[in-house]
């Protein structure tokens, strides 16, 4: 049976008739839409992150991490087209309303323009930050793309040329769509949606957290925004303006990253499963009957001396026996004292061993550092939307919020600890230094990594390292920051220390674990133990290992030397 192993970050639909979904275990998968089935599949290298459907039906666009767009037949699924070039993640794939032509967003700053042959027309070159989304223009041949730095800009696909910029206050622009008339709606970071028209924007406060996905039906003139804060609304536009009209919490197994209009009664949404969920607008219902458990583990630790793992089923385990279900996906485990912290794409704080909800955030949560203060352990939790959550706890595991610090402007990607000091890193690619005695921030790096920051880890005799999208290994030590080129070639998701601080390991999204040799000063090794990626790296003190957990579901063993 055709189904995901892995969360699927795309989405979208053809009529009534198709569904296409593309997920993290670098499957796309073709869907007939009447009896939601699965009858087709293509694969990348990487994580396929988005997809789109050509205007007749026939052919699929997808993008991926493997740095590629592709083009696909519908409904075999044969692979027409490799889009090549890219020198980053490939974030988005539109086609042209009638034209055989297709624009992609890349990580590298730039949209590009293909023919359906895969021949390169067109760089164009202007953001400087990641692209995320890119749309055409209907009845023009003009692009709209939008970037991490801020702005919406307007390309001419004909010449190459920018044609427009309109900033949006500095906020994150995570994705377009566009109306028949030409307006244009962005969804930002800090919960915003802009109406651009005439090149003015109009900010219009829609939800509390990161607007992941917009889409709009020219048919009908509504436009469906979803979010970091488990929200999803459906707008009508009139004149200019967005007036809501349906409101929904998603489901716990709803990933906010991706959905499509199914005609006009339905929304079809990616979920952290095997299948898509479906949302009806007429009755306002959810179906998820279809979505099952996906195996990947996303975050390992060792508690009490056994190995804990939890993942995308929020299925907290330790080594095979199940302790907890907790419904859902979770991306890290930390322990401070008796109580095991994990939470993840709900913005639910839970204790990983008993369930308990010990906490509700706005948005969804990533990492966690636990430290000493005052005699008391305490633990620091970063969330999607740039808080540090600080947590105290008693000898009894009674847990008290002690402050919702903003630590960053954007997702807090990695948190550790090391004397007396929080370090942190951003989807911005900033670092940042809080002490933990009144969280004051003493030190800010504005380019910590010159892409994304993954991921940090303390050293035990001072200092920090950290990971990123850049592919390298940054040391920190006092006022230094030494740079370090890595083996991988993939985007780096994860590090560790070993006990004593000579070796740091860094895991990446192709399943490298890449081992350095802090005395020696060089690579020692660099293994593949999976073709899934490692999603958590952690130091197991009593066997002297690295365990590296992975997408596929699976711990493995990483030597050291």
């Amino acid at each position: 049976m055709i189904k995901h192993r892995s969360p699927i970050s795309g989405i979208a639909a053809f009529g009534n008739e198709w569904v296409a979904t593309a997920g993290y275990d670098n499957t796309v998968i073709l869907w007939d839409a009447r009896e939601k089935r699965a009858v087709a599949r293509g694969v990348h290298d990487h994580l396929a992150n988005q997809c789109s459907f050509h205007p007749s039906g026939k052919l699929l666009g997808t993008s991926s991490s493997d740095y590629t767009a592709r083009i696909w037949e519908v409904p075999t699924m044969r692979l027409l087209t490799v889009l090549p070039d890219h020198g980053d993640d490939v974030e988005t794939i539109a086609f042209h309303p009638t034209k055989p032509l297709v624009a992609t967003a890349c990580r590298d700053h730039m949209v590009r323009v293909f023919d359906l042959s895969g021949q390169l027309l067109h760089r164009l070159e202007g953001h400087t930050l990641d692209v995320n989304s890119v749309d055409w223009a209907d009845g023009r041949d003009e692009i709209i793309s939008a970037s991490d730095d801020g702005t919406v800009r307007r390309w001419c696909a004909v010449t190459g040329k920018q044609v427009e910029v309109v900033g949006l206050d500095g906020s994150d622009a995570d994705a377009v769509a566009i109306a028949r008339d030409g307006t244009i709606f962005c969804a930002s970071w800090d919960g915003t949606i802009a109406v651009i028209i005439d090149g003015k924007a109009k900010l219009v406060k829609a939800h509390a957290a990161g607007i992941k996905r917009i889409v709009f039906d020219h048919e009908s003139a509504r436009l469906v925004s979803i979010s970091y804060d488990r929200g999803l609304k459906v707008w009508k536009y009139t004149d200019g303006d967005l007036v809501v009209v349906t409101e929904a919490s998603l489901p716990s197994d709803v990933w906010p990253r991706s959905c499509a209009f199914q005609g006009a009664t339905a929304l079809v949404l990616g979920t952290f499963g095997s299948s898509y969920a479906t949302f009806d607008l007429t009755t306002e219902t959810w179906d998820v009957s279809s979505v099952e458990p996906t195996p990947g583990i996303n975050a390992v630790g060792v508690f009490d001396g056994k190995v804990c793992t939890v993942g995308d089923a929020g299925i907290v385990k330790q080594g095979d026996v199940v302790v907890c279900e907790l419904g859902s996906l979770c991306n890290f485990l930390t322990a401070a004292g008796p109580v095991l912290f994990t939470g993840g794409q709900s913005g639910t704080v839970f204790d990983a061993l008993t369930g308990r909800v010990l906490y509700q955030h706005r948005s969804p949560l990533n990492c966690g550092a636990a430290f000493v203060r005052d005699g008391k352990q305490h633990v620091a939790i970063g969330s999607y939307t740039g808080e540090a959550l600080v947590f105290g706890v008693s000898e009894q595991g009674d847990v008290e919020l002690v402050k919702v610090e903003a630590f960053h402007a954007n997702a807090i990607k990695g948190i550790t600890y090391g004397n007396g000091v929080l370090f942190s890193v951003s989807a911005g690619s900033v670092g940042a230094f809080h002490r933990t005695s009144d969280l004051a921030c003493v030190k800010r790096v504005e380019r910590a990594h010159d892409r994304i920051s993954n991921a940090c880890a303390a050293l035990p005799e001072g200092g920090y390292v950290s990971v990123g999208r850049d592919l390298t290994l940054r040391i920190w030590r006092d006022d230094r920051i030494e740079r370090l080129a890595t083996p991988h070639t993939s985007s780096i998701k994860c590090t560790a220390v070993c006990r004593r601080g000579r070796f740091v390991a860094s895991g990446s999204y192709t399943g490298h674990v890449a081992i350095y040799d802090l005395e020696r000063r060089t690579w020692t090794k660099d293994v593949r133990p999976t073709a899934a990626g490692i999603s958590a790296l952690t130091y197991a003190p009593e066997i002297e290992q690295f365990l590296a957990s992975s997408y596929d579901g699976n711990v493995y063993q990483v030597s050291p030397s």
